[in-house]
């Protein structure tokens, strides 16, 4: 039975994605382009080259996390739309941390920023969730507001005390050569957060599957009123729940930090937390098919350019092309809602 859920949810996320493409093909045809030679630049953009594929990859590593944060805070019964505010947190922290530790050996100052990034991330989320249980607030609500503050106290701090004296834009001074991650592909952005967001993912799924806290999780999730009926710990779940999901958040920010700018950039992130619930969604929040799910945005991102400057046709036909996606995987599920709705009427 759980491999038949699995494999429908896989062949309508692989159907979502086809008929998106042929709508966007239509869309094209309507207003004068090409497809074939606009899909056509696209993936020479993603794959055209060992390059093109590293770049790829690198752009969907922040998604990767953000993808996760999302998919665990929803298998708890919580929707995180918090990711930005908490990736900027954790960018912020780990940045911080490794301008203090300056001179420090390698490994500590790289271990150390990462744990202050997914503290910052933690500590955003576990307000979120403390919020909900504690003082029933919604947690979108919480979020939204919380990623406006955050992202602002952010821009001040680095506009302002953090700021490197003479730069024209708002960032810190840099964090060092010696204190970036390891290239897994010279010249390019690709580097060993690629592996630390597969290790994350996988460790997810066993965490789910094989221990007492990821239980709680799913029970709560699943069926709020017989988890808390059972004995399982309201206040203490969802706090667990959102804090794990904002240290993931804030791993997308300091792997931006650490692997690519070297630096907290005001304003760096163009939405991986709001991109990270499309790419939840249409891996129906399993760990293993976020994997797949950031690959394909990251795909549409990379080759977004190419596609651009190959064939004139604007960027934005990837944000039509993604939002097409989530509506097709969404459809299904908003008609069943609306079905179980009329049931219980």
């Amino acid at each position: 039975m759980k491999q038949k859920t699995v494999l429908h949810n896989l062949l309508l996320s692989l159907g979502a994605i086809l008929c998106s493409l042929l709508i966007a093909a239509g869309v094209m045809l309507l207003v004068g382009y090409d497809p074939l030679e606009a899909y056509s630049a696209l993936i020479e953009g993603a794959f055209g080259s060992k390059n093109a594929f590293a770049n790829t990859l690198s752009k969907s590593i922040p998604l990767l996390f953000t993808g996760l944060a999302v998919a665990f805070a929803n298998k708890g019964g919580i929707f995180n739309i918090g990711g930005e505010g908490q990736l900027y947190a954790g960018a912020m922290a780990s940045t911080v941390t490794a301008l203090m530790m300056q001179g420090a050996p390698r490994f500590l100052v790289i271990f150390c920023s990462f744990c202050a990034g997914m503290l910052a991330g933690a500590c955003v989320g576990a307000i979120i969730g403390a919020a909900k249980i504690k003082l029933q607030v919604n947690e979108v609500v919480v979020a939204i507001m919380l990623n406006y503050i955050i992202q602002y106290f952010t821009s001040y701090i680095v506009t302002y005390p953090l700021k490197q004296e003479g730069a024209m834009t708002a960032q810190t001074v840099d964090i060092g050569a010696n204190y970036m991650l390891t290239k897994l592909i010279p010249k390019t952005q690709l580097t060993t957060a690629l592996l630390v967001a597969v290790a994350a993912a996988i460790l997810l799924f066993f965490f789910f599957k094989k221990t007492r806290a990821g239980y709680h999780i799913r029970a709560v999730g699943e069926n709020k009123s017989a988890a808390q009926a059972a004995g399982i710990p309201m206040m203490t779940t969802a706090i667990l729940t959102m804090g794990i999901s904002g240290a993931l958040a804030g791993l997308a920010g300091t792997t931006e930090v650490f692997g690519k700018m070297g630096r907290f950039i005001d304003g760096f992130s163009p939405g991986f937390g709001f991109t990270g619930i499309a790419v939840a969604v249409l891996a129906n929040n399993h760990p293993m098919g976020i994997l797949l799910s950031a690959l394909l945005f990251g795909i549409l991102e990379a080759g977004s350019m190419k596609m651009s400057y190959s064939a004139g046709i604007s960027t934005s036909m990837v944000n039509v092309i993604q939002g097409l996606v989530i509506l097709f995987v969404a459809t299904p599920n908003i008609i069943r809602l609306i079905k179980r709705k009329k049931g219980e009427s």
